[in-house]
């Protein structure tokens, strides 16, 4: 990670936790004063604030407005697309080519003419430029706004109490801090509100902190809790009213919300990731190489040939040639190419670099509820007091939720549900609703936390079922039914039931008692007074259940040398469940509250052998996902909720799921449109697969190009003539670099993908200087053998061309020379081309190639025709105009065997650079 990205996200994290630090003080001090106090400190009249107090209270605390990224202009976004070191050398090469190749020679400068326009160098860089940026482009500007989703979920208007005006609606931006805010069922809450009072209020916070079940709000003050939204007198923006209504008073609002500081994490600059980076160094690689190169090979020329101009224009031929010009081209077909595989498996590439990042993540971080989870609250079982499945536990279950008619929760949902399952099982639970009728109910309250409902059978038999929170039931039953008989409910029962219930909460179970009686009280006579003196049957067991492919999904990941961690809002209980049930060995785990007491470099350190988080915020989350980004991980994060897109953000690749919110899908580069998690596996092999093929061209190409320049510098100092012309160089890169097109579809070893692959630049300048004068051996080889053999025997008769002056002169003497050159270039040419290309099969895998590892069909098929091509052309018009002359079938002689003794020292070379260095690519 660079300077200035440490100082733009240091900065970044600094402003956020400032906001943060400020939103908790306020909120931890709200909590705890008394209705009183905080009205007094707020200046807050339950009459309502007047318009002067309105106009102070938005200039003292701001307005409720939440702030986020403005849309990139469309200059922005293509400077996005087209800008990076490497396309910007790209771009300044063909400006110089313009001057040098097309504007000189038009205006006759420099010594230049008119049949010196030449301007296939520009055609070649440019088309290629244009053709990656404009891929790049038309693919980033798919993604949306993941502020501006997070915006739509607020509702636009709100109720307060205004001086003068009881209850009245206001644009949602205009409510201050000290406003009277009125809630209902159905309301989103409008800001971080303290309540006043409250009647049965019942809030769902799952978009904020990942729990499904909602949560009650009391007016009673706090004290300082682990987290913030553990408050249960603070309802916070983004949630919503599930049952009940309620008084408030907002405590914060916009900005400083937590809803407020979440969306503005999201908003922020996104961080550099993994593959840019590794596209920029490698890019920067290349770059020093050519600035090393070019003045050297400008210098040598000049001064051996006295011509600085044409130095000056082999030069910029020796910089194009050193520089892949399809490497844009390559890897943006290379993620193209997986983005395409990815989507026939359902799955949505919003964001074209993501590829690479999915196959190069070491650790995936998951939030738990709605990823890992079904996100739906199941009954696991229905037991009696000895722990054992008992249908007339469900069956009175069933009667109290369904009957009931006030809000069903995910609970009495899970309970009807689980009953219609087991009717084709068991004919006692069949058509339960038509042999019942109610009678009577007594509603839920979070005073009783119990609900109770009176039914009759067609006997006339009336019965009270109760069900609720085991410490609430066990205050009013009398007796338990145990072993099939109805006994007194005595200590030694007592504590056995919470002996078991202890034991269900720990494997991570939300747990219910039932009680029942029979003939409670006269018809129509039913209240709080009838529950007592009652028996209690059983428990009811819930749980969110694991996906079914989850658990494969994580041996599939491990297998592939990636770490699953979990980081989720959920409490400790329910997690280490979920982990227990998906094959996730729990090694470790931290808390939110653990979190705040760590420092950056502790909870880095910790974070390297911890598995789990739980009861994490969505800053906490994001600030994981930083620090194990910072210790030199590549980090994925999958999410579903509100609470991840912070994290998804900070993460090299966001992934979401098909159950997720807007917010989520939006912060997302990847979604998966099917509940298979084994997706997850398929998309790292591809990513793995796009990378491999993207690092071979890069090295192959690289390391060919270095040893032709490298050849060429040599060449220029001890020959008496150009080795290759400027145009010789652009055409040969342009005939192999379409020979390498093929590569995106190439095939991989499968060792290769085995283990996560991470952008190493030094590399690539490691396998230029090994490689690379490998093949410069024999260039020199070619020099010699064509310069004193070969040249010399086919068109001199034996005739030196140092020495051509001596017995030719005129006319004869300049066409002597210039068949001497065409020869000698063409030889070259060739023999360049072949080595360049074969060398292709030898690099892309570090087995035996032919034998051990085969090139994909298309890219054999390129390959041979690029060679074949580039053979035919000397023998061609078209080859007479570049200066080539046709060479003797004698030449094939001498080429197949220097080809084969190249492609052995080659394979060679290869096995000895993978015994320094580990791997190969």
């Amino acid at each position: 990670m660079n300077k200035k990205e440490n100082r733009r996200l240091a900065h970044q994290a600094a402003q956020q936790a400032a906001l943060r630090d400020e939103h908790n003080r306020r909120i931890q001090d709200a909590a705890a004063a008394s209705v009183t106090t905080l009205l007094s400190e707020l200046h807050a009249p339950l009459s309502g604030l007047d318009p002067e107090a309105v106009t102070a209270s938005r200039a003292k605390y701001g307005s409720n407005k939440v702030t986020h990224e403005k849309k990139k202009s469309l200059p922005r976004r293509l400077a996005g697309a087209f800008v990076n070191p490497f396309t910007a050398i790209l771009l300044c090469l063909a400006l110089v080519s313009t001057m040098t190749d097309m504007v000189f020679p038009t205006l006759s400068l420099f010594g230049s003419t008119p049949e010196d326009f030449d301007c296939l160098t520009v055609v070649i860089i440019l088309t290629m430029v244009i053709i990656s940026g404009t891929l790049r482009f038309v693919q980033e500007s798919r993604s949306g706004s993941a502020a501006e989703k997070l915006l739509a979920m607020i509702t636009t208007t709100c109720t307060v109490t205004r001086k003068g005006q009881e209850k009245v609606e206001i644009p949602m931006d205009e409510l201050v801090v000290g406003d009277i805010v009125h809630l209902s069922a159905g309301d989103m809450i409008p800001a971080d509100v303290r309540i006043l009072e409250a009647k049965d209020l019942f809030v769902s916070q799952a978009s904020l902190t990942g729990e499904s079940e909602p949560v009650e709000k009391q007016p009673q003050a706090n004290q300082q809790k682990e987290s913030v939204t553990d408050y249960t007198d603070i309802a916070f923006m983004g949630s919503s009213v599930v049952s009940g209504s309620a008084v408030a008073v907002a405590v914060c609002v916009g900005d400083s919300t937590l809803f407020g500081s979440m969306a503005s994490s999201v908003a922020g600059e996104a961080v550099e990731t993994s593959f840019t980076k590794g596209v920029n160094a490698v890019s920067w690689v290349l770059i020093r190489f050519m600035l090393v190169m070019v003045p050297l090979v400008f210098f040598i020329n000049g001064l051996t040939k006295g011509d600085w101009l044409d130095a000056f224009l082999f030069g910029i031929s020796i910089a194009v040639g050193l520089t892949p010009e399809m490497l844009p081209m390559i890897v943006t077909t290379c993620l193209a190419k997986g983005a395409v595989s990815m989507s026939k498996k359902k799955t949505i590439v919003k964001n074209l670099n993501s590829i690479q990042n999915f196959g190069a993540i070491d650790i995936l971080c998951t939030d738990k509820t709605g990823t890992l989870t079904q996100d739906q609250v199941v009954l696991e079982y229905h037991l009696n007091i000895n722990g054992e499945d008992d249908t007339r536990v469900l069956r009175h279950a069933y009667l109290n939720s369904y009957f009931q008619t006030g809000y069903k929760n995910l609970m009495d949902l899970a309970i009807i549900r689980k009953t219609e399952e087991a009717e084709a099982e068991d004919p006692r639970l069949v058509d339960l609703s038509e042999h019942y009728v109610k009678v009577d109910e007594i509603p839920f309250d979070f005073a009783r936390r119990r609900l109770s409902t009176v039914v009759q059978d067609k006997s006339g038999k009336t019965q009270m079922v109760t069900k609720g929170a085991v410490e609430e039931m066990l205050s009013i039953c009398s007796f338990a039914e145990c072993d099939g008989e109805v006994q007194p409910l005595t200590e030694h029962v007592r504590q056995r039931i919470l002996q078991t219930v202890d034991e269900l909460n720990n494997k991570g179970f939300r747990v219910l008692g039932i009680a029942q009686k029979s003939n409670p009280s006269p018809v129509g006579a039913f209240g709080v007074k009838d529950e007592r003196d009652m028996v209690l049957i059983g428990y009811l067991a819930f749980l969110d259940p694991p996906k079914e492919s989850t658990a494969d999904a994580i041996r599939a990941l491990r297998r592939h040398g990636v770490t699953t961690k979990i980081l989720t809002g959920d409490n400790d209980k329910v997690t280490r469940t979920i982990c227990k049930q998906v094959g996730l060995k729990v090694r470790n785990m931290l808390l939110g509250s653990d979190l705040d007491a760590m420092s950056d470099a502790e909870l880095a350190r910790a974070a390297e052998s911890t598995d789990v988080f739980a009861k994490l915020t969505p800053d906490q989350k994001a600030r994981v996902v930083s620090v194990l980004r910072e210790n030199g991980h590549t980090v994925g994060f999958m999410g579903d909720g509100i609470n991840d897109a912070a994290a998804m953000k900070a993460a090299d690749i966001g992934i979401s799921v098909d159950t997720a919110v807007d917010v989520a899908k939006e912060s997302a580069d990847i979604i998966l449109l099917e509940k298979d998690l084994m997706v997850l596996e398929q998309g790292i092999i591809e990513g793995r697969k796009t990378y491999a093929n993207m690092i071979k061209y890069i090295k192959m190409t690289a390391s060919s190009n270095f040893g032709n320049m490298f050849s060429v510098l040599a060449a220029s100092a001890l020959l008496p003539f150009l080795p290759m012309m400027s145009v010789h160089l652009i055409f040969l890169n342009l005939i192999y670099d379409l020979s390498c097109t093929a590569i995106p579809w190439d095939n991989v070893d499968e060792e290769f993908i085995s283990k996560p692959r991470k952008w190493d630049a030094s590399s690539v300048g490691n396998f230029m200087l090994w490689l690379g004068p490998t093949s410069s051996i024999f260039d020199f080889t070619t020099y010699l053998f064509m310069y004193f053999i070969f040249c010399p025997m086919f068109v001199s008769g034996g005739v030196l061309f140092n020495d051509l002056a001596s017995h030719f002169s005129g006319a004869e003497l300049a066409l002597m020379q210039a068949k001497y050159i065409g020869l000698f270039q063409a030889g070259w040419f060739v023999e360049s081309m072949w080595s360049q290309t074969l060398v292709i099969h030898m690099i892309r895998t570090p087995k035996l190639p032919f034998l051990q590892s085969r090139a994909s069909a298309p890219l054999t098929l390129l390959t041979l025709t690029g060679i074949a091509v580039l053979t035919i052309i000397p023998f061609t018009p078209f080859g007479a105009v570049l200066g080539f002359v046709a060479l003797p079938p004698a030449y094939f002689a001498y080429l197949i065997p220097c080809i084969l003794l190249y492609m052995v020292l080659a394979t060679s070379l290869k096995k000895a650079y993978v015994r320094h260095y580990g791997e190969l690519l």
